[in-house]
């Protein structure tokens, strides 16, 4: 089921609006019954829909009952902490938030850094092995998934090992054993397809608004925790540069600090958009040598994750990274592999559509030239054609087209209105005329409608040149009534105007009658007959509601004189 994926749709909240197809750089949701729902054989779970999505309806899978199931079972848990940290808690010392954490019943808390410096270390002598060629990070699984899945050329080109948090994982399991489970707590929901795909290393994974909603439930105070001994701190010893992954160029720190990569040539770029250029333009590099790529899903890197709190800066997040992050760098000697492919991600399915049939798709809602290709965008893809092939893939549906929406609710209303007997008239707020139909010209007269096969509906005439019951419409523009109906005489007409308000003080329509036509003459009988009947009635109600009550009154007078004379003979 979809709820048991990372990210997923509610689908009762889903007000298609679109904005997460517009948000999302590759289109992995398709919209079925005016509802947006993940393809997950497309999604990279960067988590930009959940973060976009004005209602919520986008949600990020929670794991949270799990973990807390898991260390009710078990009390061999290990946190594997991601460096971000230091950015989401920057008031918190270290030890006080190790010791926060532990009192939820985790065993150790890890720095994920850790995992990260190990990574780097191997990163390095890979290179260094390596006379020529682009290579890109494997650290951010959304970039992995991003890769296998749309870019799958370049499949080949990322390093084959496993992301710092797996690596961590690995290097628990060594340290404490088998037995012990891990549970990441960072800004990534990607980490929870990770968990998903290797769940013979990580348990689950929570987010930092998890952790922080947890301390609430718990009635946790971070800062109110006593600065323990080091011994409660992290273990089995702090991070170095591994800290600095969060942040741009934060990898290539850590490996070029651990060798001398010099001849390589080493970039960083984060966000969806930066890294789909970056990837689409490629394959035209062709300078010597090495290049090395560290690509980030999330804007700023880790530290703008989906997970994380949007209380301060991207700047300032990066300075706590700087100013908090160890210098040395303890090496460590693996006695494992992290060595990985990355064949258990499948490639994206991206069907071709021959010229005939994306035209047909155009066709379907009102696209029968270049010119009508608007590429507004409403349908939240960036082209008609985009829009096409994407309905094509049964990702989309024509609804979803605004202009073609507005062109069928404009034919329709054009045709209603054209049908209809009566004279209909609908101005704004500056008496200019929004809309009129061709009855309302011809029972305005000859002139009216020379004037409407000039200029069609009428479209921002002033009403004041060409109605001489325009105040009536000022009337109820300023005062916001609802209906008013008015009767007046215009050449040897009989004529009667309904107003009614559309919108409040901006926009009102009228119906224009002519009395003198037997049809109208024959409704109007009818119906100014049934209203003098119903206020005949509430008056004869009102008056036997008047005479009863009177009658009782008098009833209830007599009875007591009465008895008051009743009493008084029974006394002599």
């Amino acid at each position: 089921m979809d709820i048991f994926k990372p990210v997923y749709t509610e689908q009762n909240d889903c007000q298609d609006c679109y904005k997460c197809i517009r948000e999302c750089q590759l289109k992995a949701i398709k919209v079925i019954n005016n509802a947006a729902q993940i393809l997950h054989e497309d999604c990279i779970y960067c988590g930009i829909c959940t973060q976009v999505c004005p209602v919520k309806a986008k949600k990020v899978r929670n794991d949270l009952t799990r973990v807390k199931s898991l260390l009710k079972r078990n009390n061999k848990v290990i946190v594997s902490l991601a460096p971000s940290y230091m950015s989401e808690f920057p008031n918190l010392k270290d030890e006080q938030l190790v010791a926060a954490i532990k009192e939820l019943g985790f065993a150790h808390v890890s720095e994920t850094a850790l995992g990260a410096e190990l990574v780097s270390q191997k990163v390095n002598t890979f290179l260094e092995e390596k006379q020529s060629g682009i290579y890109i990070s494997s650290a951010c699984p959304s970039v992995v998934e991003m890769i296998c899945k749309h870019f799958p050329q370049y499949k080949d080109h990322i390093t084959p090992f496993l992301s710092p948090l797996l690596t961590h994982c690995k290097m628990l399991k060594q340290e404490y054993g088998e037995d012990y489970k891990i549970v990441f707590i960072g800004p990534c929901i990607a980490k929870k397809a990770e968990s998903d795909a290797f769940g013979d290393l990580l348990e689950a994974s929570l987010s930092f608004k998890d952790l922080a909603e947890w301390f609430n439930e718990e009635g946790l105070e971070p800062d109110l925790f006593y600065e323990s001994d080091t011994e409660s701190g992290f273990v089995p010893r702090r991070a170095g540069k591994g800290s600095l992954y969060p942040i741009d160029g934060g990898m290539i720190a850590g490996i070029k600090n651990n060798a001398s990569t010099t001849d390589a040539v080493f970039m960083t770029f984060s966000g969806i958009s930066s890294i789909n250029d970056v990837l689409k333009d490629l394959n035209y590099y062709r300078k010597p040598g090495l290049l090395f790529l560290e690509l980030l899903a999330c804007e700023g890197g880790c530290v703008n994750g989906p997970g994380t709190k949007k209380t301060y800066s991207r700047a300032l997040k990066r300075l706590e990274i700087i100013n908090r992050s160890e210098e040395e760098v303890v090496g460590y000697q693996a006695d494992f592999s992290i060595l990985r492919n990355f064949d258990n991600i499948d490639v994206a399915h991206k069907p071709e559509h021959p010229e005939t049939k994306i035209k047909e798709a155009l066709n379907m809602i009102g696209k029968y030239s270049d010119k009508d290709e608007i590429n507004c965008g409403g349908c939240g893809y960036n082209s008609c054609r985009e829009f096409a092939k994407a309905y094509l893939e049964d990702k989309s549906e024509p609804n979803m087209c605004v202009s073609y929406m507005r062109k069928i609710a404009h034919d329709k209303s054009t045709a209603l209105l054209g049908k209809i007997p009566s004279g209909v008239l609908i101005v704004n707020e500056d008496l200019k005329v929004v809309e009129a139909n061709q009855s309302f010209a011809r029972i305005m007269g000859e002139e009216m409608e020379q004037l409407f096969d000039t200029i069609p509906g009428l479209k921002d005439a002033d009403l004041k040149k060409i109605a001489p019951f325009y105040k009536l419409f000022s009337s109820v523009l300023s005062t916001g009534e609802d209906n008013l109906e008015r009767d007046f005489r215009l050449g040897n007409k009989m004529l009667h105007l309904s107003l009614f308000t559309i919108q409040r003080n901006k926009i009102v329509g009228a119906i224009l009658r002519d009395m003198s036509q037997p049809f109208i003459q024959q409704e109007e009988v009818i119906n100014r007959a049934k209203a003098v009947n119903q206020k005949n009635l509430e008056t004869v109600q009102k008056i036997a509601y008047l005479l009863g009550e009177n009658a009782s009154e008098t009833e209830d007078m007599l009875n007591s004189i009465v008895e008051f004379y009743t009493l008084a003979e029974e006394k002599n």
